[in-house]
């Protein structure tokens, strides 16, 4: 390495260190009053980035020094270029520390490297100062003199899970080289897409120095996954060589996302156009450097004296690396005029034998920590913003999401942590974050097509999605499957079938698919459901389609879409048919009150009737005993339509046709409340709770194969012994029936189905256990998922569609009533206030037409003012003389006996007149 030193001046204003090790730069002689600044710059140069980074360097240090003339130090670079290797590295690094006795040491180029060169610098206090080194493996926390004038690599995984986030992909294929700059960033990858609700679903890993064969072989790999989202995390030389491959492969084309890392982004090599026409439509994340009228003027000067030096180069645009390698180098001049001490110049040496390869003689640099301190400190203006070290490094304002369109890269939007994404950069504004694909200008993404990739399709080497599906002994309504005796084709048929055909053809896209019956060699079911989703986790089956119920314990192993039924596990026991009736039972529909009330105004009508009728219709005359028994016959007669006597007075009729009309009420009311009555009382189930089957030990029953048991046994605590399965609902009738089990357990759908052959004999008793229903399964993290789910929506939302599928399989047999779990009660009686309302009208009527009759009756009857009445005619014994009359024609006596003494007797009217009247008055007086 000593052989290969040499020592560069790289700016007009920086000086030779001693004439007879070092070469100059072809500037003016030195300035003997300056001091110089011993630098040591490890860094390989056998790339155009790295030219590019050398000439922005050489700038700098020019710049620097033009703006502050009257500084007192000078910047004296000592490059060695250690050929992208680690040892090579660490030996150049120990070379300028012992023999040339630099103050700070800038670089080297890669992580790896570094990480060995970090511990000779805290040892000899000397700042190991990096714009390049971006593993987050490194860290200037955990090593003092460890300086990094680049941001962490980590900083970008929060930008670039959040366009993840934007378009909706949940599954991503991480590609990324086998070193320490590909390593390092992974577990911080993981920890951002978790957040996002994303996961690195393979990673694809690619070897340092690879061949086109090694490249070609994993994108052969990676064709035969459904993820379609790669993030590809590379330096530029393995990066520029992946796209060319991967073009060629025919993987840039549509269905297919690509995002880059700002590895990629920030050092594509410019020289080689070709990586940019082979990554047409790759989207990337970059550090945002702001176009300031600085940077503008640099990069026009830049260009000049590039092209002056490498004629032979063509260079499209500036790299992040070199605009970083810029503000660092002007941060250290600044930072060294800050720091000079000439008596500190040197190194404190032990006593120790020289020996490059000793580290034990290594010296330590008196002027060291007071550099670093300098450095720490600086705050200035640079070419890409603001330069502030916190805890030894940079850190990011804001990311710039770009997308490769042609030879061109078109800014898309932006990343803060306090915007999230949005497509202009705003920083004084803050504003929520969010991730949606609306919040970024639309990209081009392979292919030339403006829509989004969904991120994942089926495989395209033949591939069908293998769905297994369960073999069924009962419960056919669900899923069925029947081999054809002579070809052993099967054929499929049943409500979650029917659902998936429904759900496919709903899809936005094709799946290509083929039914796996769940069966042993004799075409029997070959184990329970947790069994054939099992088969999902070893990678037998693609997906489950069946009555399969989504419970919590499976989606530890396998993702559920949205159910497609109702949910809930519900107990079905036999109903008790109590012949016994209870003897008074017929009273049980009309509560007390309401009984008293309507004998009442039944007395009542009938009162009222015999009142209306009495002077005009005969069959309402008679004895007194026989008038009373008149008027409670015909009134409870009324009850049930079965009175005889036909009325004559225009009066009655009113009154009976409100009354007849409440009688039919009352009648109907009742007839409905006894039938209700009596059907309770006759459909009382056996078993209403759980926890007496339990404590009596009774047997329960539930559907084999299911996850039931594992839940009578686990949740509900049932002895497993006390359990057995059976196949069908035939099965469950035969065992209920015949008392070889008190309950069965099931979920609702296959009870309904159940209830719907036997719904008279049993009945659905106690709680309904929640569970989700019915749905499709799929592998954990599984794309498809999703959007099976949202199929599912729209299948179960169009209710016509829903109506014809389960007409087709339920609609056929007949539905039960749904059975009220209540015992009877007293509360089932009707009570009288429920027909307050009926009584209250034929009150007023039966009362209006008894107050038109008796009103009628003494107008008729009031006496006149003749002759002779002109005695005591007064207005009290006219209508005392008028009430008598109407009591007397109506056959009620001794109502007003004292009015006899009043009256006129017949001795004082003449003879002419009082015979025509006595034989009115001896009619009168005379009992009927």
């Amino acid at each position: 390495m000593e052989g290969q030193t040499c020592h560069l001046i790289l700016a007009m204003l920086c000086f030779l260190h001693q004439a007879s090790s070092i070469e100059t730069s072809g500037v003016p002689e030195e300035n003997p009053a300056k001091e110089m600044i011993q630098v040591g710059l490890v860094f390989s140069m056998n790339s155009s980035v790295d030219k590019v980074v050398e000439s922005c360097i050489s700038m700098a240090c020019s710049d620097f020094y033009d703006a502050h003339p009257d500084y007192h130090t000078r910047l004296s670079l000592l490059i060695r270029d250690p050929k992208d290797d680690v040892v090579d590295a660490a030996s150049a690094v120990l070379d300028l520390i012992e023999n040339e006795e630099v103050l700070a040491i800038l670089g080297p180029k890669w992580s790896s490297q570094a990480k060995f060169v970090i511990d000779l610098g805290g040892k000899a206090q000397v700042p190991i100062i990096s714009f390049s080194a971006t593993s987050p493996s490194l860290s200037p926390t955990h090593s003092r003199y460890f300086v990094r004038t680049a941001y962490d690599d980590s900083s970008q995984v929060d930008a670039l899970a959040a366009v993840v986030q934007a378009y909706g992909w949940r599954e991503i294929t991480l590609v990324y080289e086998d070193t320490d700059y590909g390593n390092g960033l992974v577990p911080y990858l993981v920890d951002a897409f978790q957040k996002v609700d994303a996961r690195i679903s393979y990673r694809s890993v690619i070897p340092p120095s690879p061949e086109d064969v090694d490249i070609v072989k994993e994108l052969n790999n990676l064709l035969t996954r459904q993820t379609r989202v790669f993030l590809v995390h590379m330096t530029a030389m393995i990066g520029s060589k992946f796209f060319a491959l991967a073009h060629k492969a025919g993987m840039m084309s549509e269905e297919f996302a690509w995002i880059v890392t700002d590895g990629l982004s920030s050092s594509l090599d410019p020289v080689i156009s070709k990586a940019l026409d082979s990554m047409r439509g790759v989207v990337g994340v970059r550090p945002h450097v702001p176009r300031s009228e600085s940077r503008i003027n640099f990069e026009e000067r830049w260009r000049k004296l590039y092209n002056e030096r490498n004629p032979h180069y063509e260079i499209a645009d500036l790299s992040l690396f070199g605009l970083w390698a810029y503000d660092t180098v002007s941060a250290l001049a600044l930072a060294g005029e800050m720091a000079w001490d000439p008596a500190k110049s040197r190194y404190l040496k032990p006593n120790t034998s020289r020996n490059n390869l000793d580290f034990s003689s290594i010296g330590i640099s008196e002027m060291g920590p007071k550099l670093l301190d300098k450095i720490l400190s600086i705050k200035f203006q640079g070419l890409t913003g603001e330069f502030k070290l916190l805890n030894g490094a940079l850190r990011p304002v804001a990311f710039e999401i770009f997308n490769v369109v042609g030879q061109n890269e078109k800014t898309i939007g932006y990343w803060t942590v306090a915007q999230g994404l949005s497509p202009d950069l705003n920083l004084s504004t803050r504003a929520v974050c969010k991730g949606l694909a609306n919040d970024l200008k639309p990209p081009t993404w392979p292919g030339d097509t403006l829509k989004p990739p969904k991120g994942w399709v089926m495989p395209i080497l033949g591939k069908k999605l293998r769905i297994g599906v369960p073999m069924k002994d009962g419960f056919s309504e669900f899923f069925k499957i029947k081999w054809d005796p002579h070809t052993g084709v099967q054929s499929y048929s049943g409500f979650a079938h029917d659902m998936f055909m429904a759900v496919r053809d709903a899809l936005p896209f094709a799946i290509p698919y083929e039914y796996i019956p769940y069966v042993d060699a004799s075409r029997q079911s070959a184990g329970t459901y947790d069994d054939m989703l099992n088969e999902i986790k070893c990678q037998k089956f693609d997906a489950v389609v069946g009555d399969t119920t989504i419970v919590a314990y499976r989606s530890s192993d396998v993702d559920f879409t949205l159910p497609y039924t109702e949910s809930g596990l519900a107990m079905v026991v036999s109903i008790k048919d109590d012949e016994r009736r209870n003897t008074w039972i017929f009273i049980k529909p009309l509560s007390w009150n309401l009984w008293l009330t309507t004998v009442l105004a039944s007395i009542f009508t009938g009162s009222v009737v015999w009142l209306l009728e009495r002077r005009t219709n005969e069959e309402f005359r008679g004895r007194p005993r026989q008038q009373i028994g008149l008027i409670f016959l015909f009134s409870l007669s009324t009850l049930v339509f079965a009175h005889r006597e036909k009325t004559a007075n225009n009066l009655t009729r009113p009154v009976l046709i409100v009354w007849v009309f409440v009688v039919l009420i009352l009648t109907q009311s009742y007839t409905a409340s006894l039938a209700s009555i009596l059907t309770v009382q006759r459909f009382t189930p056996k078993f209403v709770d759980v926890q007496d089957l339990i404590t009596n030990r009774h047997f329960v029953g539930y559907q084999k194969g299911s996850y039931v048991r594992e839940f009578l046994v686990k949740q509900l605590n049932f002895n497993a012994s006390k359990l057995i399965p059976y196949g069908s609902p035939e099965e469950y009738h035969e065992a209920l029936s015949k008392g070889r089990v008190a309950a069965i357990f099931d979920d609702l759908p296959c009870i309904k189905v159940f209830l719907a052959r036997y719904c008279n004999k049993y009945k659905v008793v106690g709680a309904t256990y929640k569970t989700d229903g019915f749905g499709f399964a799929f592998p954990l993290g599984s794309p498809l998922a999703s959007h099976v789910s949202r199929a599912i929506l729209n299948v179960t939302q169009d209710k016509a569609k829903m109506d014809a599928m389960e007409g087709k399989y339920f609609g056929g047999q007949s539905s039960c009533q749904d059975q009220d779990a209540a015992i009877f009660s007293d509360d089932l009686s009707l009570s009288v206030y429920s027909f307050g309302g009926l009584f209250i009208i034929t009150g007023v009527v039966s009362l209006s037409s008894v107050l038109i009759y008796v009103v009628s009756f003494f107008y008729s009857h009031w006496p006149s003012s003749s002759a002779a009445h002109a005695v005591d005619s007064s207005l009290w014994s006219k209508f005392l003389e008028t009430t008598d009359n109407f009591f007397r024609e109506h056959g009620l006596f001794g109502c007003l006996e004292r009015n006899r003494s009043t009256m006129i007797p017949t001795s004082h009217i003449p003879s002419s007149e009082a015979s025509p009247n006595r034989d009115v008055e001896l009619i009168a007086r005379t009992p009927e």
